[in-house]
């Protein structure tokens, strides 16, 4: 993945050490899903992952307590949201509270920002 990585260390800041500087490219890739792939960084409320997919990749529609906020960094997909299809493309922003019905296709190859509220501790 690249030199730069800084290994993650215990995320609580009382007594016990924290990285506060991370490189996205020294993150290792997981993959959640057949084309979709995310390099994640998790606080104790919070997890922010940055998600390559491949062209055509899906996540089908799906729902979780968490709220979620969606940048597309590259790319075009359609993003269905609780019954409703758009397409979404660089600098589109979608916005899910808990528990909203969504999914995606991946019209081309396509780079997001994913941010959770609380931590996904399913994707630790």
């Amino acid at each position: 993945m690249g030199s730069s990585m800084i290994p993650p260390r215990n995320k609580s800041h009382n007594n016990r050490s924290m990285e506060y500087f991370l490189n996205v490219g020294g993150l290792s890739a997981r993959e959640l899903r057949e084309g979709i792939h995310a390099r994640l960084v998790h606080m104790e409320g919070m997890s922010l992952a940055y998600v390559d997919l491949k062209q055509g990749a899906v996540l089908p529609v799906h729902q979780h307590v968490h709220e979620q906020m969606t940048n597309v960094l590259e790319g075009e997909l359609e993003f269905t949201v609780n019954g409703e299809n758009r397409i979404c493309r660089a600098g589109d922003i979608v916005v899910l509270p808990s528990n909203v019905p969504h999914g995606v296709r991946a019209i081309t190859a396509c780079r997001l920002i994913d941010v959770f509220q609380p931590v996904r501790e399913d994707y630790k």
